[in-house]
């Protein structure tokens, strides 16, 4: 959800709630749960799962490293859960004309710097940049160039932009700023 005046452009930036991340948390978590179940079933020579003959798994080596693969896989799933409960990554960008100011917001991990804040002013933005990088994995992704602080990732690395969506995003950004774009 973006709001746009004259004076002020203020984007709001999604973290990690989204649905391919609830998606990868639920599956490892049941796949890591099957796992920890099987070596689990294999050391005591009883079926937990009915549909797997745990009888015929011996528990050393095998069972053991189910069981190693299935609390693994639980750390990696609480860890995923955790992230999206804290929703890491979102935050918003807000570009104020009036006020001459840009601030950028985004939540972290918790912990001393949880809250990401950086402001600078807008005469201080030397150009938008495009970074383009072609080939399988292609990705597009929007730069601001800041005297004295180097450059700004504005847009996920995980947005799946267009050419034509990053160019006019960014040619919307620029006019905003009054400010040159470069594609590097």
């Amino acid at each position: 959800m973006n709001r746009r005046s004259k004076q002020l452009w203020l984007e709001l930036i999604t973290g990690a709630r989204k649905l391919s991340n609830f998606f990868w948390a639920l599956t490892v978590f049941l796949g890591s749960l099957g796992f920890l179940l099987v070596g689990t079933s294999s050391y005591l020579g009883r079926n937990l799962i009915s549909f797997v003959p745990s009888r015929q798994i011996p528990f050393f080596p095998q069972g053991i490293v189910m069981s190693f693969y299935g609390i693994a896989g639980l750390f990696i799933s609480s860890y995923l859960w955790c992230t999206i409960s804290w929703n890491v990554g979102s935050g918003y960008d807000r570009f104020d004309r009036k006020e001459g100011t840009v601030c950028i917001f985004r939540w972290g991990f918790p912990g001393k710097n949880r809250r990401i804040f950086l402001r600078f002013r807008i005469k201080d933005i030397q150009s938008v940049r495009i970074g383009v990088k072609e080939g399988l994995y292609a990705r597009r992704v929007l730069y601001m160039d800041i005297r004295g602080r180097g450059v700004l990732l504005l847009t996920r690395t995980d947005e799946n932009l267009t050419p034509r969506e990053i160019e006019q995003k960014a040619a919307e950004l620029a006019f905003f700023l009054r400010v040159p774009i470069e594609v590097f």
